[in-house]
């Protein structure tokens, strides 16, 4: 996922409640979507931050050297500047992005 091109708001935001039960016809259902894709983004987020860090990863057994990193300290600040994966899926959710069902499968989400 491309998370520069982003449009949801960067801190929490009041919600109106008729807009989110709107699809499902049921306020809880839609808040178990809502959490589901949270997750999956949280996950992939974090794959994302690791997999960028990983290459800066230093390997020894002297714990008191510590090397910092212009770039790496960035990319951090970058993922930290993010919207919460909760917002991001909040907002996938009300534009209608996200693809859900209802029935013996409804565990699985798609973007």
């Amino acid at each position: 996922m491309d998370f520069k091109k982003l449009t949801c708001p960067a801190s929490t935001v009041t919600r109106d409640m008729s807009k989110l039960d709107k699809e499902t016809g049921n306020i809880y259902e839609s808040v178990i979507i809502i959490s589901k894709r949270a997750n999956k983004l949280s996950h992939e987020m974090k794959q994302e931050l690791n997999k960028k860090l990983e290459e800066f990863a230093y390997y020894t057994d002297n714990l008191e050297e510590v090397f910092e990193n212009r770039e790496q300290i960035e990319i951090s600040k970058f993922y930290e500047r993010l919207p919460k994966p909760v917002l991001i899926a909040t907002q996938e959710f009300i534009d209608s992005k996200l693809y859900f069902r209802k029935g013996e499968n409804a565990d699985k989400l798609s973007n």
